[in-house]
């Protein structure tokens, strides 16, 4: 897993339309697996894939409370 840049305004692609995901794969899972990682370093509770600079429909987010998540 990998923490990746999580993109902020102006950043234009922030503007693109993310396609929808037909398959999820490795690929995706591992993606996805960054973007927690990347969401926990953060310290937030969501992220989308477009946020990290990948424009597909795909959002990751834990809404537990600190005292629940698993370290």
């Amino acid at each position: 897993m990998a923490i990746r840049e999580i993109l902020t305004v102006p950043n234009p692609i922030l503007k693109e339309i993310s396609q929808p995901v037909d398959k999820v794969d490795d690929e995706i899972r591992a993606l996805m697996d960054d973007m927690l990682e990347t969401m926990y370093e953060a310290d937030g509770i969501g992220l989308a894939a477009i946020q990290v600079g990948i424009a597909k429909r795909i959002i990751v987010m834990d809404l537990s409370g600190p005292e629940e998540k698993a370290e």
